[in-house]
């Protein structure tokens, strides 16, 4: 292997480190975030205006709808980081990243406090501005999604080979060992 090669794979290895655990970071403290009452009123024109929160906001009220968000934030970071125990639980988790920054990401089209008002050219507001960096975790748990898949792949066909039904030397090398 050249010295080159040996440097992009070290940058690979540490990008992808540094990515998906800065994403569980992330999704982990934001999710504890949601237990606190100032993150509640952070989120109130968020979940208020949006189509998909707003009935379920009427029903069970702002505290315990952030509060669950807050829940299933944590329950997907915890997944994503489990990664070197089970790559499939952490596969689940990136997916159910995805639906959640893809939700987070809609309140840029339902929330009016997203966009400022009174410009002829539509310009984001702090809260906008606050949304659209789901797009680069949107990616981010793409990423993890497809490495976590491709090491449950690896150590499906591993446990094929030990067991004789199958061949090792198809293998592909993990992205992080």
């Amino acid at each position: 292997m050249s010295m080159q090669s040996k440097v992009n794979e070290n940058l690979l290895t540490a990008g992808l480190r540094t990515t998906r655990y800065g994403l569980v970071l992330n999704i982990l403290w934001i999710g504890r975030l949601k237990f606190e009452d100032y993150e509640v009123e952070n989120i109130r024109p968020l979940v208020t205006s949006s189509p998909i929160f707003s009935p379920l906001v009427d029903k069970f009220g702002e505290r315990k709808i952030a509060r669950v968000i807050g829940a299933a934030e944590i329950a997907i970071g915890s997944l994503i980081a489990a990664k070197h125990i089970s790559p499939r639980a952490s596969a689940v988790g990136s997916l159910a990243a995805v639906g959640m920054f893809a939700t987070t990401l809609s309140f840029l089209a339902t929330t009016p406090e997203a966009w400022q008002e009174r410009r002829r050219e539509p310009r984001l507001s702090l809260a906008g501005q606050f949304l659209l960096k789901d797009i680069v975790f949107l990616g981010a748990s793409l990423v993890t999604a497809a490495e976590s898949l491709q090491a449950a792949s690896v150590l499906r066909q591993r446990s094929v080979g030990r067991s004789g039904r199958g061949s090792r030397g198809s293998l592909r090398r993990s992205w992080s060992r």
